[in-house]
């Protein structure tokens, strides 16, 4: 078994790498970290998120880098502020022995002035978006003339947010000499091209480029009408109160109504979305990772770089266009040989969706119902009573205050005192649980019906599936069309007539 000690990487590394916990690298760590360690070359590392990328250049780099030389040696370009942060983060982590490396991120969103400030001081390594970095380079506060190393994380997401040509700019400032590592999940052709233009014969190490998914985590999904979603997720959060997750949405509008609709009804939720800014967007993941939100909801861009191992749920409250994001979603639970659960809310035609995920990820999705208010009642008032049956009174109570209880609740039956407790608890279940929010009519899309933990069905309207409704063949409904609007008729030789509105 191959361990860190083995990959030729330093004793002050290896220390620091000891007190973090890490025993064995990853599959991209173990075949990238010595080839990047000694090889004059370019280099492409393909591997899914959450399989330790940042490791995988991260360690190697550092240890390239001459503290001696002040000027700035490595350029790390990534595609968010977020995962910029956290490269920057664990770099400076993984530095802790050695001698003083000077490890900085830039990022929009951040105010430009205090970033020049301290760019004014030597940085050795910077991590940067391509947007800030161009305005940098435009006031002439980086200079990258030195760059040994060019460090492209998560190219392909870059790429899907349209920085190809800020990339091509800012490469345009860095020496012909320098080593270019490219770090992708996938291999687009937009990449194929810069690695055409940009690389001179790369070394490529290739992991889970198959879109491999954890197999650690339950892949669950429930049929919900689209309107009946937001009620559907509150469900799930009162279900499980201990849960922690990240709700993924499509668009930064959808993040933040859902959001809105959470914090209206009392549930400890925040969004993260790209409209937030540098303040907000700590400041939320601040909470989230001490655990002050029970959930996050995010873009899938936003969430580019959140760091959290012991997440327990992923919500997807729409499923992406890009099926390959369901991979990265996912991902974000079952972290460090946890376990986790990725459920999807399916409405209509992301049932089909559910199919070709199904085989192209070789998973099953396995159905499930959105709890009934009685099952939610039911295990939240047996965890409140456990709570309280486990508690454990440390040393004696103060007689005074048992005599105050018994003077308050003294007057009152058991039975009425209990049923005071309880309806306390339930009042703190805020959304209605009345109505059944299962969408029960005929399925038509993935999910594995066979072996389903509930019933449930899919998403057509007052049970009914509209698919099956017979309708008219598409040229009838236009001429059936054209005569309700205009009037119009065939000519007796059989041509089209040119139809005129009605006055």
């Amino acid at each position: 078994m191959t361990s860190f000690n083995d990959l030729g990487l330093s004793q002050e590394v290896l220390k620091v790498l000891s007190e973090l916990g890490f025993e064995k690298p990853s599959e991209i760590q173990e075949k990238s970290i010595p080839t990047l360690l000694t090889a004059e070359r370019d280099f492409i590392g393909l591997a899914q998120t959450g399989t330790g990328k940042t490791a995988a250049f991260g360690l190697p780099l550092m240890e390239r880098i001459d503290a001696k030389d002040r000027a700035t040696q490595a350029l790390v370009l990534a595609p968010t502020r977020e995962l910029g942060q956290q490269i920057a983060q664990q770099l400076t982590t993984f530095s802790k022995y050695k001698n003083k490396l000077n490890v900085m991120a830039v990022y929009g969103g951040a105010n430009i002035s205090t970033q020049i400030k301290a760019l004014k001081n030597p940085q050795q390594i910077i991590i940067a978006t391509p947007g800030r970095l161009i305005d940098l380079i435009g006031r002439k506060a980086v200079k990258l003339n030195q760059v040994k190393f060019v460090v492209l994380d998560e190219a392909d997401e870059m790429l899907n947010m349209g920085f190809k040509e800020d990339i091509d700019r800012i490469l345009e400032f860095t020496p012909d000499t320098k080593n270019t590592w490219l770090f992708s999940a996938t291999m687009p052709n937009e990449i194929k091209k810069i690695v055409d233009l940009y690389m001179d014969d790369p070394f490529e190490v290739r992991i889970n480029t198959k879109e491999k998914v954890n197999v650690n985590i339950d892949h669950q999904y429930v049929p919900v009408k689209h309107s009946n979603k937001p009620e559907a997720l509150c469900r799930f959060l009162d279900m499980i109160p201990e849960m922690r997750g990240v709700v993924f949405c499509r668009t930064k509008r959808e993040t933040q109504n859902v959001a809105e609709f959470l914090l209206k009804n009392k549930y400890r939720a925040d969004a993260l979305h790209g409209d937030l800014s540098q303040n907000q967007r700590d400041r939320v993941m601040k909470r989230f990772k001490e655990h002050d939100l029970q959930v996050l909801i995010a873009t899938d861009v936003a969430a580019r770089g959140i760091d959290v191992n012991d997440l327990t749920h992923v919500f997807h409250f729409n499923l992406p266009d890009d099926l390959a994001y369901y991979t990265h979603r996912s991902g974000r639970t079952a972290r460090a040989g946890k376990e986790g659960i990725s459920l999807v809310f399916a409405a209509g035609k992301e049932k089909e969706k559910l199919k070709r995920l199904e085989k192209s990820l070789k998973i099953t999705f396995d159905k499930v119902e959105v709890p009934d208010g009685d099952s939610i009642a039911a295990i939240r008032l047996q965890k409140w009573a456990q709570n309280i049956l486990s508690t454990k009174v440390k040393g004696k109570v103060d007689p005074q205050f048992l005599e105050l209880a018994d003077a308050l609740f003294g007057g009152i039956s058991k039975e009425e005192l209990l049923a005071k407790l309880v309806a306390s608890e339930l009042e703190k279940l805020s959304v209605d649980k009345s109505k059944d929010l299962n969408d029960n009519s005929r399925s038509r899309g993935g999910g594995n019906d066979g072996r389903r933990r509930g019933g449930g069905g899919s998403g057509q309207r007052d049970g009914k599936s509209r698919r099956n409704k017979k309708r008219p063949p598409q040229s009838k409904r236009r001429g059936e069309e054209g005569k309700r609007n205009y009037g119009g008729k065939k000519r007796s030789d059989g041509k089209k007539r040119r139809f005129r509105p009605k006055k």
